[in-house]
């Protein structure tokens, strides 16, 4: 399975900040370490160019993320402080998405070891993500003529507001999103399809819950490529989650999702999202379970789907 990583997508914050930035590299190792990639499947991204970021985010506000004129609310709303690392991180780990997608194209799935920055709207950042880079790699595979229908499959415990902010008005993209109701963000954008949980939720009633729901998402989209933001904050004892799922119901989660786009002929591109464990590394573990899921689903030399990667190929 080729996944994109850059040992910058992981910067230095302050040292009280609540974001995990160590699950990167952990993720990575971990990945090593068991085998489920080698050194010869990372695919290293560049940053991504200004033209790439223009076919969803507002000039203006590219123009602040690069000089770092923010406004101190701008830089408190987007939870991260702006920094020249940030600017470039956050550009390295959407040229990733973009490198993953193109080969989940290819090879039927695929992944980023970062993305999922679903809470960034095109004018604005928010919650931990400076810039949406599904969006970004759904406009730019459009754009390469790669692909022109796809399905975001959001299971992060937080809805993703800005991607479904972004693709309200898109018929060639369906976002569905699974997610803590009484969660952030208090004001919920509109999802193809939104499901919101209660708190406290475990397994059995989750996973029901996705049985129900995604087969039939999937069906009604008729897309070409699946996005699966696999954040692992449902778990019991996340700090921002508010659900009770197991590693266990996590793990069955993921090869729930794999194996209804394996059945279906769907190339599947995994996206971290959210995830905030006790510790970077039990966040990593966590992480590095939905690769695992996903390539035992899929196969471990991970065939192509012949009819869609000659199909679809990125020209």
């Amino acid at each position: 399975m080729r996944v994109a990583y850059h040992p910058d997508y992981c910067i230095e914050l302050p040292p009280t900040h609540p974001f995990p930035m160590g699950k990167y590299p952990g993720v990575h190792r971990l990945l090593l370490e068991e085998g489920v990639i080698d050194a010869g499947d990372v695919m290293r991204p560049e940053p991504a160019p200004r033209a790439l970021l223009e076919r969803v985010h507002a000039r203006e506000y590219l123009d602040k993320l690069e000089t770092g004129t923010l406004s101190p609310a701008e830089v408190r709303r987007m939870g991260v402080p702006w920094s020249a690392r940030l600017w470039r991180r956050s550009r390295l780990a959407t040229m990733g998405t973009v490198l993953a997608a193109r080969a989940a194209l290819q090879d039927g799935l695929a992944g980023n070891l970062a993305g999922g920055t679903h809470h960034a709207f095109a004018d604005r950042g928010e919650g931990f993500c400076v810039l949406n880079d599904v969006a970004i790699a759904v406009r730019a595979l459009q754009q390469e003529g790669a692909a022109g229908r796809f399905v975001i499959v959001d299971l992060d415990v937080h809805q993703g507001n800005g991607t479904a902010a972004i693709f309200e008005s898109d018929p060639d993209v369906f976002t569905v999103s699974v997610h803590g109701e009484r969660n952030y963000p208090l004001a919920k954008m509109r999802s193809t399809v939104d499901v919101g949980l209660a708190d406290g939720l475990g397994d059995a009633e989750y996973l029901e819950t996705l049985e129900r729901v995604l087969p039939d998402a999937l069906d009604r989209a008729k897309a070409e490529l699946v996005f699966y933001l696999a954040g692992v904050d449902p778990a019991a004892g996340d700090r921002y989650g508010k659900l009770a799922l197991t590693e266990a119901g996590l793990r069955a989660r993921d090869r729930c999702v794999a194996a209804a786009c394996r059945q279906r002929g769907l190339p599947l591109v995994l996206l971290l999202a959210g995830g905030y464990a006790p510790t970077p590394e039990r966040t990593a573990r966590l992480h590095a379970n939905t690769f695992i899921e996903a390539a035992a689903e899929f196969g471990a030399a991970t065939a192509p789907l012949p009819e869609r990667a000659a199909r679809y190929r990125p020209r």
